[in-house]
């Protein structure tokens, strides 16, 4: 709750890994600062931030060295755009000059990713450009990745900003942080699973082009696809990998 003057500006600081802002009433300004308690991991770390659809009445910048820079209008917030920003920077978010302030909250989640994840690879934005995943990249990313599930794009929903929406239709799920992907029956992570997944429409995804390996981050409770290898092509570098011993560990592959 601010009730201060309209001058007024507070500070805030959060130190969990995500959770979320509701500012009732907003005048003056707020800076909040993500201090996670993870000081040996801060230069590797990000923040994304996802507005309420119904978040109103404030603008959100970054701030660093004294300097603002434009993250988010009332009109993205209520698009629901997500945007990333450094750790280095704080967030300011200042209140909308207005006479009546009545039924306006500005509310939004936030949540620390790493660098190495999909959001590391574009400023503003959480998802991935379209490159190709290294080899050892993808030994690793079954065991690492919020979700690791095998299976065939089942069709593909275009959505703004260049990114595709794309259902799957999944055989096994090796891993996955929450719920983004159910079964419709099965054990031992085999049977129907369904879900959808995120990433840049650039990069052509289209069904019927065969069983891959799905990895990636869970994003807001959304999947966000990262490295993408057929199944078979995996299946082949990770036998590779065993007959040299130097496959991180092992996975069932029937």
């Amino acid at each position: 709750m601010h009730e201060f003057h309209a001058r007024d500006v507070e500070q805030v600081y959060l130190r969990c890994a995500e959770g979320s802002l509701e500012w009732l009433y907003p005048t003056g300004a707020v800076i909040v600062n993500l201090r996670p308690n993870l000081p040996s991991a801060e230069g590797h770390l990000r923040a994304c931030v996802k507005p309420r659809p119904d978040s109103r009445g404030a603008r959100l910048y970054v701030e660093r060295a004294g300097a603002l820079r434009l993250l988010l209008t009332e009109e993205d917030q209520a698009a629901g755009h997500v945007r990333c920003f450094s750790l280095q920077e704080a967030l300011f978010v200042e209140a909308s000059a207005r006479r009546d302030i009545s039924r306006r909250i500005t509310a939004f989640q936030y949540q620390l990713i790493s660098t190495h994840t999909p959001a590391g690879d574009q400023p503003h934005s959480h998802t991935a450009s379209c490159r190709p995943c290294a080899d050892d990249e993808l030994l690793m990313a079954i065991y690492t990745s919020d979700f690791a599930v095998r299976g065939s794009i089942h069709h593909v929903e275009e959505e703004e900003e260049d990114q595709a929406s794309v259902v799957v239709s999944l055989s096994h799920v090796y891993r996955q942080k929450s719920r983004v992907f159910v079964s419709g029956g099965g054990g031992r992570g085999c049977g129907r699973w369904t879900g959808r997944m995120k990433m840049p429409r650039q990069c052509g995804p289209r069904a019927g082009q065969g069983e891959f390996l799905f990895t990636g981050a869970v994003r807001f409770g959304e999947a966000w696809l990262r490295c993408a290898p057929l199944y078979k092509d995996f299946i082949r570098l990770y036998h590779a990998a065993l007959d040299k011993g130097t496959n991180p560990c092992h996975i069932h592959t029937d």
